[in-house]
C-alpha cells in the first residue's frame, strides 16, 4: 500500500511482530480469526481435533504484527498471540 505521503515519524515507529498460539482441541472452527486477520496469516488445517473441527494454522509466522484481533474475535478463546521481543526474533 502506498500513501500519498509518509508521516513524519515514520522511521521511529516500531511495528512489533507476534507470535500466534492455538489451543486445538479449544477450537470449534468458526473461521472468524482466520477472516478478520489484516495479514492473512491463518488458514483452516487438514487435520481434524478432538471436537471434529478444522483448527486453524499458521502459514506466515514472520507477517504476524500482534494486532490481538484473532483473540479479540474468538468465542472460545481458543488462539492468542504475544509480542515477539528482538531476541525471540533472531533464534
Amino acid at each position: 500500500m502506498t500513501f500519498w505521503r509518509v508521516p513524519l515519524d515514520a522511521q521511529e515507529i516500531k511495528v512489533t511482530k507476534g507470535l500466534v498460539t492455538i489451543i486445538e482441541d479449544r477450537c470449534k472452527g468458526c473461521g472468524y480469526c482466520i477472516e478478520y486477520c489484516p495479514k492473512h496469516i491463518l488458514q483452516f488445517s487438514e487435520r481434524f481435533n478432538r471436537k471434529g473441527y478444522h483448527p486453524p494454522v499458521v502459514t506466515k509466522p514472520e507477517e504476524c504484527v500482534n494486532c490481538h484481533f484473532c483473540e479479540i474475535i474468538c468465542p472460545e478463546f481458543a488462539i492468542f498471540s504475544v509480542e515477539m521481543t528482538p531476541e525471540t526474533t533472531k533464534n
